[in-house]
């Protein structure tokens, strides 16, 4: 009988070829760079950053951070979310990819999402799901952005009203301006202190 493979950590990555604008210093438009919308996709756009932190507090160079997101409308770029009374925006990709610097740092540049629906049709806040790769982990880790300026919205969110009330604070990206841009922070701590809920998928 043929025994488990074994298993071994997330990584190391194809630097050119995953995370291509990491590799060349180029921005890159292709479906999986770091730029969600362009000038013409519809809602507010906005800048997403932070960093990717250990148990320790200190910055993980070398991990990847994948996002993906409904428009500002509500509706995912998937054959699964055919509601036709909702608009797809063809100049809005959905899904972005990102390695982290030197500093543990990232940086997307997209739309704020509009509320989808859940289980039961229970309407869920504007969120990113945020998936994270890093060297020493076994597997990738999932987690939600919600935003700091949709308290309501996050009051009523099963997902969120489901996470233990002390530990909501590290999915809450919090709203700043910076040159004129709208920019939400949000910091992933892998372990640790303050350490990010991560969801079973």
């Amino acid at each position: 009988m043929a025994k488990q493979t074994a298993s071994q950590t997330v990584g190391p990555f194809f630097l050119y070829g995953l995370t291509p604008e990491l590799a060349t210093g180029i921005r890159y438009t292709g479906y999986t760079g770091a730029v969600l919308a362009d000038e013409a996709t519809a809602g507010e756009h906005i800048v997403v950053e932070g960093r990717v932190l250990d148990g320790k507090g200190d910055p993980v160079p070398d991990s990847m951070v994948e996002i993906w997101q409904a428009n500002a409308a509500g509706r995912y770029r998937h054959a699964e979310d055919d509601r036709a009374d909702v608009p797809l925006d063809d100049t809005f990709r959905g899904f972005g990819r990102t390695g982290t610097g030197k500093d543990g740092g990232f940086r997307f540049r997209t739309v704020k999402p509009g509320p989808v629906p859940g289980l039961g049709n229970a309407w869920q806040a504007p969120h990113i799901v945020v998936c994270v790769f890093a060297r020493g982990m076994l597997s990738h880790a999932y987690t939600r952005l919600y935003f700091s300026d949709e308290g309501e919205a996050n009051g009523a969110d099963p997902v969120l009203g489901a996470v233990e009330a002390a530990r909501r604070p590290t999915l809450i990206a919090e709203r700043t301006e910076s040159r004129g841009q709208t920019v939400y922070r949000f910091d992933i701590r892998l372990q640790g202190e303050g350490e990010t809920v991560f969801f079973d998928v």
